[in-house]
């Protein structure tokens, strides 16, 4: 008798940003996977053993690959399967597709931490990276409101989006960032002149796709498979 190959497993963290990305990756493309919880301050010794960079996400294929990116989780899973067209910059304009995202990856992300997390580095400092990262995030409303009405119309929900009229890789890469950025400072995030930003992240704040990857999950323990993933 054939035996189905076991779902590959996927180790993250609820608030994680990477993790958030690679779950929303793996969602759309109907992707199965046993989703095992982690908890950052004590991580199981098996996650330690996958994976010797100790931070969420990584991905353990069927076939015992390990994937440990959460770009690169996204991408895999996108081209497994790709329902809403995702994956449509990188093979249409994959030099900017890298841009953008070498540019979340690196500086924002950079400043992010910085900001958010001020106390840790240097608190003087925290005006300083807030208004780095800012110029990432009005560059993003930039991008937004330069779609206008037939991005639109091109997108069916009738959203905005950064590239192409549809929300793809490059949305869903970055909202998780810009949704954190924001908890960093939420009334003065919401005093910004980012009208375009503002719909954009408050669209997917509320959309079921956000709520569905958000469930709280008890941490895995040794001996269980982890958590279905989706959730049916």
């Amino acid at each position: 008798m054939h035996k189905e190959p076991e779902p590959p497993v996927l180790w993250s963290f609820r608030r994680c940003p990477y993790a958030m990305r690679a779950r929303l990756a793996l969602q759309v493309a109907g992707i199965d996977v046993w989703l095992r919880e982690v908890l950052l301050r004590d991580k199981p010794t098996a996650f330690l053993q996958t994976s010797e960079k100790g931070t969420v996400p990584v991905l353990v294929l069927a076939d015992g690959r390990v994937v440990e990116e959460s770009r690169d989780i996204m991408i895999w899973a996108l081209s497994q399967n790709d329902p809403q067209g995702w994956l449509r910059v990188m093979q249409q304009d994959p030099a900017e597709a890298a841009a953008f995202l070498d540019r979340l990856d690196g500086d924002f992300k950079t400043h992010l931490d910085r900001y958010k997390y001020a106390s840790r580095f240097d608190a003087a400092a925290g005006e300083y990276h807030r208004q780095e990262g800012a110029s990432f995030l009005g560059d993003l409303e930039a991008r937004l409101a330069a779609g206008g009405p037939q991005q639109n119309a091109q997108n069916e929900t009738g959203g905005l989006a950064l590239w192409g009229g549809a929300m793809g890789l490059l949305d869903f890469a970055a909202l998780p960032f810009v949704r954190q950025f924001r908890i960093a400072g939420p009334q003065w995030f919401d005093s910004r002149p980012w009208p375009h930003l503002h719909s954009w992240l408050r669209g997917f704040l509320d959309s079921p796709e956000f709520a569905s990857i958000m469930h709280k999950y008890t941490p895995w323990q040794p001996g269980e498979d982890g958590i279905a993933f989706p959730p049916g």
